[in-house]
Order: C-alpha cells, then sequence, then structure tokens
C-alpha cells in the first residue's frame, strides 16, 4: 500500500500495464531494447518419461512428445472437443499380455481308428461297417469268404452223399411198395444229412461274429489285426456264442412246427374247411409273430458282442443287451434294418443279370439242345456260385460289423465307454501297458458294475 501499488484480492493476478498484454513483462521490453540481438534460449532437456495426464484429461498419443510446461501443445489432426465434453471411448478386447496362454479352444474328440470315441450320429454307423473290410480286408472279408467256403463245401458233401444214395435205392427198388418204402427212407436220410451241415453253419456263424466284434473293437483303438490273431482270440468265446445260436436257431425250428402243426391238425379235424381256417389262423400267427420277432432280435441284438467283449454268459448278456437297448429300440431297429435292406438290395442288383443270363447263354450256344452247351452252362453256374459266395461274405462281414458298431454306440451314450477308451489310448501312448482292457470291466462308469482292481483304492 505505502509502496504505491493498487490493490488485489489474495490470489488475483496483479493489474498489467501498458505493452503488458499477451505475457509482456514491463522490463523484457527494456532488456530487448538494450540487447543488440536476442539470444535463444537454451533448448530443454529431453524428458525420458512423459508426465502423467491429469485428471480428467487424456494420454498424449506415444508418437508424439508431451508438450513442456508454458508450451502450446502441437495441434491434432481433427479439432477435439475439451476433455469434459468428449464421450468415453468405446470398450475393446486387448490382447492377453505376454507371458500367458490364450485360452483353451474346442476340439474335435479323438479318432485314432475306426469311429470317433463319442456317441455316433447314423451316418457314422451306417458308414463304418462298410469301412471294416476296407481297413482290414484280409482277417475280414477273408474270414467272411472262408466261412461261407466251408459251410457250402460240407453240405453240398453230405446232402450229394444223401441224394445219390437215395437215387440209387430208388433205381434198384423193386415193386411199388418197396419203391414208397426206399422214398420215405431217402427223405429221412437226406434230411438226417442235414444236421451236420446246420451244426457247423452255427457254430462257424459264431466263429465269424466273434471275430468281426473283436476286429471292430481293436479298430476303434486303431489296431489292426492280423487273421491268424483274430481267429485265436475269437475260439475262446465260440462256445458260449454258438449256444446263443443254438438258442436262436430251435426257438425258430419250434415256432415253424407249431405253425405246420395247426394247419396239419387243422385238415385232420375239420377236412377242407377246417384245412382253410387253419391256413388263415397260420397266416395271422405268422404277421403276429414277425412283429414279435422284429422286437425280440432287436432287443437281443447286442448279445453275441457282450458275449465276446465282456466275456459273461449267455444269461447275462441276454440281460445287459435288454438294457444297453431300452431307450434306443428304433435307433437300434432302423440301423440293423437299413444295413440289412442295402445289402439286399445290392446283391440283387449284381446277381439278377446273371440268372437272366444264364438261359440266354444257353440257348445261343445250343439252341437244338444236342449237349454241345454243357461246358459252357457248367462254366457260368460255376461263376455264378463264386459271386454268390463273394457276396455272402461281404453281407455277413457287415451285418456282424453293424451289430458290433451299435454297441459300441450304446455303451457310449449310457455308460461313458468313449472316455474309457480316450484313457486307454492316452495310457498306450505314454507306453502304460498295465491299463486294463476297457471292453472287459464291465459297465462301471455307471456303478452298475465291478470297478478294475487297478483302479480301487
Amino acid at each position: 500500500m505505502s509502496d504505491g501499488g493498487s490493490w488485489a484480492a489474495p490470489g488475483a493476478e496483479p493489474d498489467r500495464g501498458p505493452g503488458e498484454e499477451h505475457g509482456e513483462r514491463p522490463d523484457a521490453r527494456a532488456d530487448q531494447s538494450s540487447t543488440p540481438s536476442p539470444v535463444a534460449p537454451a533448448p530443454a532437456p529431453p524428458s525420458p518419461v512423459p508426465p502423467m495426464p491429469q485428471y480428467g484429461q487424456y494420454a498424449p498419443p506415444p508418437q508424439q512428445p508431451a508438450p513442456q510446461y508454458g508450451q502450446y501443445a502441437p495441434p491434432q489432426p481433427a479439432q477435439q472437443q475439451p476433455a469434459w465434453q468428449q464421450q468415453p471411448p468405446a470398450w475393446q478386447y486387448a490382447t492377453p499380455p505376454t507371458g500367458y496362454a490364450a485360452a483353451p479352444q474346442w476340439a474335435p474328440p479323438p479318432k485314432p481308428g475306426l469311429i470317433p470315441l463319442r456317441p455316433l450320429g447314423f451316418g457314422t454307423l451306417l458308414g463304418a461297417p462298410f469301412q471294416v473290410i476296407r481297413r482290414n480286408p484280409k482277417a475280414t472279408f477273408g474270414s467272411g469268404l472262408l466261412v461261407q467256403l466251408v459251410i457250402v463245401l460240407v453240405t453240398g458233401v453230405f446232402v450229394g452223399v444223401a441224394v445219390f444214395w437215395a437215387i440209387s435205392r430208388s433205381v434198384s427198388a423193386e415193386g411199388q411198395a418197396d419203391a414208397d418204402a426206399v422214398a420215405a427212407g431217402s427223405v429221412g436220410i437226406v434230411l438226417v444229412s442235414l444236421v451236420v451241415p446246420l451244426a457247423l453253419s452255427l457254430f462257424a456263424s459264431a466263429l465269424l461274429q466273434a471275430v468281426l466284434v473283436i476286429e471292430v473293437a481293436r479298430a476303434t483303438l486303431g489296431e489292426k489285426r492280423r487273421l491268424g490273431e483274430l481267429w485265436k482270440a475269437a475260439f475262446k468265446r465260440t462256445l458260449p456264442l454258438a449256444g446263443w445260436f443254438a438258442i436262436t436257431a430251435a426257438a425258430v425250428i419250434v415256432v415253424i412246427a407249431i405253425l405246420v402243426g395247426i394247419v396239419l391238425l387243422a385238415n385232420l379235424v375239420g377236412g377242407t374247411g377246417g384245412l382253410v381256417v387253419g391256413i388263415v389262423v397260420t397266416v395271422l400267427l405268422s404277421l403276429a409273430l414277425v412283429v414279435l420277432g422284429a422286437w425280440l432280435s432287436t432287443k437281443l441284438a447286442l448279445v453275441p458282442s457282450v458275449i465276446v467283449l465282456e466275456r459273461v454268459g449267455v444269461v447275462r448278456a441276454v440281460r445287459r443287451s435288454w438294457s444297453l437297448t431300452n431307450g434306443n429300440f428304433w435307433r437300434t431297429l432302423g440301423v440293423i434294418w437299413l444295413v440289412s435292406v442295402i445289402l439286399s438290395v445290392a446283391s440283387q442288383i449284381i446277381q439278377t443279370p446273371f440268372s437272366f443270363l444264364l438261359p440266354v447263354v444257353m440257348t445261343v450256344i445250343d439252341p437244338n439242345n444236342t449237349g454241345s452247351g454243357i461246358a459252357a452252362g457248367i462254366a457260368l453256374y460255376v461263376l455264378f456260385l463264386a459271386l454268390t459266395l463273394l457276396l455272402g461274405a461281404v453281407t455277413s462281414v457287415v451285418q456282424a460289423a453293424t451289430v458290433a458298431v451299435v454297441y459300441l454306440d450304446l455303451r457310449m451314450r449310457k455308460e461313458g465307454l468313449d472316455i474309457e477308451l480316450q484313457r486307454f489310448v492316452e495310457s498306450r501312448q505314454d507306453g502304460l501297458d498295465s491299463w486294463p482292457d476297457p471292453y472287459s470291466t464291465g459297465p462301471y462308469a455307471t456303478g452298475t458294475g465291478p470297478l478294475p482292481a487297478e483302479r480301487r483304492a
């Protein structure tokens, strides 16, 4: 006050005199007038770390240095609003920092062999049985062809000998009474001669079923067995499997005998009218038995696979098959029947041209039936028989493989077998040979079977 200065409020800027606008001091002009040439101020030392932005402000871009105190910021490419008017930036997903692993991504289930280790789709169920032959043709198609050939040869030998003997007896018969007795005896001999081929057919079918079940199970794990190895492993379960086939064959024979007996009994009791009634009743019963047979055959379709892989008896295998097909009846029926229809249609398409070709060729070669075309006819018949054997081998292999694939799919769906198979494959890759067989340990995944000794606490 006493020094002549004007009073100012605390914190307010002092009054500026003339020439002090734009931030100039009065003594600055005097210094400039007395100095002949202005001296540029020394450059400010570069700041190694840019200053932190103030609250409510954004940090400058990294490629431009932060402005020094008392200097204006460099012009921006576009006019920006004040910090308090600007909108907050949009959220963006940043990449994980270095040293952190990325989030795990979905990976498909492993497929070490025939099928992926997961519950199978309908297309996979239809295609996998046909891939069994393609994957290991020597062991699968070779087994089917060998079984078919043995059955045909044994049947031909036994039936051929019986028929030849019956014809010889009929020719040498004396008188009508003797001829009738010989004819009746010959029919009995021919029927008896079919017993051995039938028993052999049951045993061979059981062996082929066991071979295909083992092949499908090991191929699912990526293994490829030889013909001898498969047969050696299948022989151990052939007898129980043959017993099951014998039971089913006996049931079919009994049903057929009952139907025939109804017709004969109706004919004996009621004559012609009774015969008509018996035929009508038999037809209606046959239709009902077809439905019942389709239901039972589907519910019990997995019995061979259970006998072979789980190594149980017939009774327990029946229970297991019944349990596995609960809730999956139509799926099982559809797969098995659709594969059968595909095989049947394909066989008819291939066999029908040969069936028409045989008489046409015989007529062209020997139109007058002089016997000159017998050799050509025999050759065509042998070719047709060979084709029938090949188709029979393919059909038997694919049908047996279909049942085995359906069995694995149902165990994956209901018992978590796919998890056990994945563990088995991983342990094998790690060199652990003591891991138990995932097929023969029973359905312990659902708590309905015993836990293997290696996993008991």
